[in-house]
């Protein structure tokens, strides 16, 4: 079924063309991700087929209701059922103090129980841990209708589109598939380019040659000799001026053909940058940093009680857990070096904060950089360029950014100073998906130390070794990747019943055991040591009786 059809669409930003669409259609059983660099209108062209806003030419039907879900706006309704509130875990009633999940979570809620027959979504998975960006996905999955989202997480990308509207010089194309459809295609495009590219120079530099070739034969026509007769030398002259005049038209034929190739513009290459760092200015303590009972409570809330945790030398440590479990709270306490937190000797963190304090907003981008880069200027410029600020944008002041244009400049201002070690809490938040991947290929090559906050799970499985967790007030480190932490937490999960109470039955007899003994011990029995049998029996009980 046709929901949205829309033809000769254009949107001006005061002289600044920045969608022109010829024509563009949208079916019930589409599920559309709309991808592109910060800035050219993804936005814009959602409001504007949701008829929230007005081309400045052109013309766009919408054909039914629809619903719309975006960071920046409190919902239509402000109750929604219990039923929907116990499905998407949130209080039926909306609240200005909810956390950032709680409220993308009832929005959804309050937009998926209107029975729209197309669901738009700007950004839903910013701000949304990684349960609540699962449980949405669950959610989208059992709608029924059109879906037209915005998101810069590739793994929600992946599970819910089945189209790709890439938007690009106020372009729109449609791929078919998912976004790692899309990137193939992307990729297969960007080859093919670089194929017809080589062919085009190869044939252009062929003809080129067969010109000035040409041309040489043309000039080395001979006059007639002193020594020929006029009627001779006339004959001579003859010849040589046909041959002349048939050598020029061929020059004249060749150089029509190479006016008429179908010129190919040579593919734009992304330079490769990779961060040297010298050796002298490496930590050289085995553990960077160590916490040790660790306690931090918000009024009646405990964050952490005993808490504890090692990060290793080279360790790349993603921190993830659920909105309120206390990421950000570690990361401010190991930056303000709270009791029981210790940093290796020698350590000079780069700190990415979500309120991006670094930056003097009265300064602009390339003076921001270098005030504190240890790196030449044209190597910072590299480096923006790889950031989508090429040329004169370099200029641009702070204050005039957005704020997804803000996170790359910090990210880039950290990256460029003299640094041992990073710590990140949400850099991924706002950035497009071209510079995430950037900014994942600079940490991935990153040879140093380093701890970050993200819910981007593609993000997080690319980049990271080992896996931080914060749960029931205590911290965990769990050795390895993304995928591998998931793998063990569904084999943790699924663990058969059976297994447990028979795990259980075995202990408690154990206990059972080691009491006897304590109460009526032998002359060969150590008391101390049964006495540190009998606690550990009861910590795995009580372990197995969580599970």
């Amino acid at each position: 079924m046709l929901l949205i059809e829309c033809s000769k669409i254009k949107k001006y930003y005061c002289d600044r063309l920045i969608l022109d669409i010829d024509n563009l259609k949208i079916y019930s059983e589409d599920r559309i991700g709309i991808v592109g660099a910060n800035g050219v209108g993804k936005t814009t062209l959602m409001s504007i087929l949701s008829k929230r806003l007005e081309p400045d030419e052109g013309w766009v039907k919408l054909y039914g209701s629809y619903s719309y879900i975006t960071q920046m706006e409190e919902p239509r309704g402000r109750r929604i059922s219990e039923e929907l509130a116990s499905k998407f875990g949130v209080e039926s009633t909306w609240r200005v103090n909810m956390s950032g999940g709680e409220k993308t979570r009832f929005k959804l809620a309050e937009a998926l129980g209107n029975d729209s027959v197309i669901l738009f979504a700007d950004e839903p998975t910013s701000n949304v841990d990684m349960e609540g960006i699962q449980l949405m996905e669950e959610r989208f999955h059992e709608y029924k209708g059109g879906l037209i989202v915005i998101a810069h997480d590739r793994g929600f990308l992946d599970k819910l589109c089945n189209k790709i509207l890439e938007i690009e010089n106020g372009k729109i194309k449609i791929y078919q598939g998912n976004y790692s459809h899309f990137r193939d295609q992307k990729m297969k495009e960007r080859e093919r380019a670089e194929i017809e590219y080589d062919a085009y120079m190869k044939e252009k530099r062929r003809l080129e040659e067969v010109i000035n070739h040409t041309k040489q034969k043309v000039k080395n026509i001979r006059k007639a000799p002193i020594r020929m007769g006029n009627s001779e030398a006339r004959l001579h002259k003859m010849g040589n001026q046909k041959a002349k005049v048939n050598r020029e038209k061929a020059v004249k034929n060749v150089e029509k053909r190479i006016e008429h190739l179908e010129s190919k513009d040579k593919p734009k290459k992304e330079e490769r940058i990779k961060l040297g760092i010298m050796d002298t200015d490496r930590i050289h303590s085995k553990i960077i940093i160590e916490g040790k009972n660790l306690n931090k409570t918000f009024g009646n809330k405990i964050i952490f009680n005993d808490a504890e945790f090692n990060i290793y030398n080279g360790y790349k440590i993603a921190l993830i857990g659920s909105n309120g479990c206390g990421k950000s709270t570690l990361i401010k306490m190991i930056m303000e070096n709270d009791e029981g937190i210790k940093v290796a000797q020698g350590a000079k963190i780069g700190y990415f904060s979500q309120d991006m304090d670094i930056l003097d907003e009265k300064e602009s981008i390339i003076e921001n950089i270098m005030e504190s880069s240890i790196y030449p200027e044209n190597f910072a410029r590299l480096l923006l360029a790889r950031l989508l600020f090429k040329g004169e944008a370099v200029y641009k002041k702070i204050a005039v950014l957005s704020g997804g244009e803000r996170v790359k400049v910090s990210f880039a201002k950290i990256l460029l100073q003299d640094i041992n070690l990073l710590v990140l809490d949400e850099p991924t938040n706002f950035i497009d998906i071209n510079v995430l991947e950037v900014i994942e290929e600079e940490l991935k090559d990153y040879d140093r130390t380093l701890l970050f906050v993200s819910h981007d799970r593609s993000f997080v499985d690319a980049v990271a070794s080992h896996i931080m967790t914060i749960e029931n007030h205590k911290i965990k480190v769990f050795p390895g990747n993304y995928k591998a932490y998931l793998t063990s937490k569904e084999k943790f999960i699924h663990i058969n019943e059976t297994e447990l109470e028979k795990r259980i039955f075995i202990l408690k007899n154990r206990l059972s055991e080691v009491v006897g003994r304590l109460s009526m011990p032998s002359k060969t029995d150590d008391i101390v040591a049964l006495d540190k049998e009998y606690h550990e029996i009861l910590g795995e009980i009580e372990k197995l009786k969580e599970r």
